[in-house]
Order: C-alpha cells, then sequence, then structure tokens
C-alpha cells in the first residue's frame, strides 16, 4: 500500500508552492464558468447546478456542509478539458434555495437531491466526487443506487459521525448539543453571531494558523469558502451537522466494487488521515493518494498533483466514451429510386 505519492503513480506529481487561486475567479466571477441551471427536488426545493465540458461518464462534484464550490476551483477547469463536469448545492447553499421545512436538511435529502441533479443533467452515471461531508453524501449515494456510479473519489473526508473524529477530540461532540440548542431557540441572534465570526479576521487567522497549510495556500484562497458559509442559514446548517454527526455508512464500506480513488491530507485535523486510510483498507481495490503536508483543503494546497492524480485515475478506470461517428446520411439523389438506365432507340 503507498501512502505518499510517487513519480511512479503519478508522473507528473510535484509540489505546489502557493498560488493565487482565485485570478480566474476575479476575472470571470465564476470558477467554473457555465450557466447556472435548476431543478425542483422532490420537496419543491429549486436546486442550482452546473455542467462544464463534454464527455462522459461525466463528473459530479459534491462539497462539504457550508461549502458551494471553493474546493473546486482547480479540478473543475482541469477535468473539463477531457469530460463533463457537473458541480451541484446543496439547500440553501450557494444558488440555491432553502427548503420550506428545515427539518428537510438531512443527508437522505443531500441522496435523493444529488440523484435528481444527474437525472436532470441526463446522466444514467457518473463518478461521485465527495469533499468533506461530501464524502458520506457520495458513498451513500452509491448504497442506494449503485447503478447510477460509474466509480468514487472520496476527497479529505470519513465514511461518517464526522463530529466524533474532529481533531481526534471529543470537544465538538460535547460542545454541539449546547449550540444546537442556542440555534433552536435563539435563531436570529445565532444567525447574527454566526455571520459576524465566520466573516471575522480571527476566523481568517485562525484558519491559517491551525487549520490549513499557511505555506500553500493564501489568505485569498479561503476568503470563498467564509463567505460562501456566511450565506448559510445557520438553523440549516445545524440542522444539516446534525444529520451528518449521525450518519455512518462505514458498513457499506467492503461492498463497494467500483473504481475508487480515496485523497487525504497528511495533516488534515477536520477529518484526519487515519480515517481515509481506514476506507481504503475497506474498499476493495481503491487507490489511496496522501498529500504531504496536506490539510482539509488538500485539493487547493496540492491543486496539481490532485489533478494530475485523477486525471491518471480516470483514464485508466474510467475512461471517456468517444461517441461513434455517424454513418453519412445518404443524399438526395442517393436516397431517390434508382434512375433507369438511358434506353437508346435505333432509328427506324
Amino acid at each position: 500500500m503507498d501512502l505518499m505519492p510517487s513519480t511512479r503513480a503519478c508522473p507528473a506529481a510535484r509540489r505546489c508552492g502557493p498560488v493565487d487561486v482565485l485570478a480566474d475567479v476575479r476575472e470571470n466571477q465564476e470558477p467554473m464558468p457555465s450557466s447556472v441551471r435548476h431543478v425542483r427536488a422532490s420537496d419543491g426545493t429549486r436546486l442550482a447546478w452546473t455542467s462544464l465540458g463534454s464527455g462522459g461518464p461525466p463528473v459530479l462534484l459534491t462539497d462539504g456542509i457550508g461549502c458551494a464550490g471553493y474546493i473546486w476551483q482547480h479540478l473543475a477547469p482541469a477535468l473539463a478539458r477531457e469530460r463533463r463536469v457537473l458541480h451541484w448545492n446543496y439547500r440553501g447553499h450557494g444558488m440555491s434555495d432553502r427548503p420550506r421545512d428545515p427539518a428537510r436538511a438531512t443527508i437522505d435529502d443531500c441522496v435523493q437531491d444529488l440523484l435528481a441533479v444527474l437525472d436532470a443533467a441526463g446522466e444514467e452515471r457518473a463518478v461521485l466526487a465527495g469533499h468533506s461531508m461530501g464524502v458520506q453524501v457520495v458513498i451513500e449515494a452509491h448504497r442506494r443506487a449503485p447503478e447510477r456510479v460509474a466509480g468514487l473519489m472520496l476527497m479529505c473526508g470519513a465514511p461518517g459521525r464526522l463530529i466524533d473524529t474532529f481533531h481526534d477530540s471529543p470537544i465538538l461532540k460535547l460542545v454541539f448539543p449546547w449550540a444546537r440548542a442556542a440555534f433552536e431557540r435563539w435563531p436570529r441572534l445565532a444567525a447574527a453571531g454566526f455571520r459576524t465570526v465566520v466573516t471575522s479576521e480571527v476566523a481568517m487567522e485562525y484558519a491559517l494558523a491551525f487549520e490549513v497549510n499557511r505555506a500553500l495556500v493564501r489568505r485569498e484562497d479561503l476568503r470563498r469558502y467564509f463567505h460562501d458559509l456566511a450565506q448559510v442559514d445557520s438553523t440549516l446548517f445545524v440542522r444539516l451537522l446534525e444529520s451528518a454527526a449521525a450518519h455512518d455508512v462505514s458498513d457499506h464500506l467492503p461492498s463497494i466494487r467500483v473504481p475508487t480513488l480515496v485523497v487525504a491530507g497528511e495533516r488534515d485535523g477536520f477529518t484526519p488521515m487515519r480515517l481515509s486510510v481506514t476506507m481504503h483498507e475497506e474498499i476493495v481495490g481503491s487507490e489511496l493518494l496522501v498529500l504531504p503536508g496536506g490539510t482539509h483543503v488538500g485539493p487547493l494546497e496540492h491543486p496539481d498533483l490532485v489533478a494530475d492524480r485523477v486525471q491518471a485515475f480516470l483514464s485508466s478506470h474510467v475512461p471517456v466514451r468517444r461517441r461513434r461517428a455517424r454513418a453519412p446520411r445518404p443524399s438526395a439523389a442517393r436516397s431517390a429510386a434508382p434512375r433507369r438506365k438511358p434506353v437508346t432507340r435505333r432509328p427506324r
């Protein structure tokens, strides 16, 4: 088992230094330039999704909680050069509407929404890529509809109960019930406090100091994350986190029989690397890439390494289907009734 990337497994692998990853965002106002489309979920909630590139099977990108696509800003355009790339927003995230019923913010709802997006995109099967909580969502989608899954890419995530293993500490698990009660009792006050905290300079400095590799990620890299997080309804966020905290697909891992790539950050505190190693060991035939010095935002810290390895994985296990050239349609002259040979009459 290779825990560290090697040049044999990924010929173009290299350590990536700090880059201005939002340059494209500032120029285009959208990291995955494509028109936003919508589909109605089973309960009527309007979901936003985008499509970039062509060729299948496509890759469907699924975010972590509170996120709306920032983690894919390098990988999506790289993959779209060869195949179709779909991305969607959870309920109440990004450009998707909030559900009328706040209780309809669960992992189950996310899975149903994911399948609704696939239907709207006209795709029977796709490679499902999940980051953070998105790992739980895509594995659950495989459990419920394996025929719709051509492959899995599990990035910086865990199979379930994510607050139990947060920083390998019980603190979040102990504090969460109190936080949930506060959000439910004083929703407006809690929401205002939530937005104030996540948009503060203190939150940025804390993230740079303790949650990401400051040598590989710049302040600008995280601004969109905090912006997207601040737009999420705080009560919906807490309810979705509660669902993810109770959800677990560990028992399904040995049943997975599709090509699977597991990507882990060597210094990931949100979902410690050991969880990714365990998923790799439980999923038969899976591949594992550990990002050196990588954290929970590994795809931003090592954009080239991740893109190179993902493309190699897809090319090897889920190659792009090339459409067969259609036979040319017969011309009008050819499709007409066959001409009779001219008859030469002899003069009488």
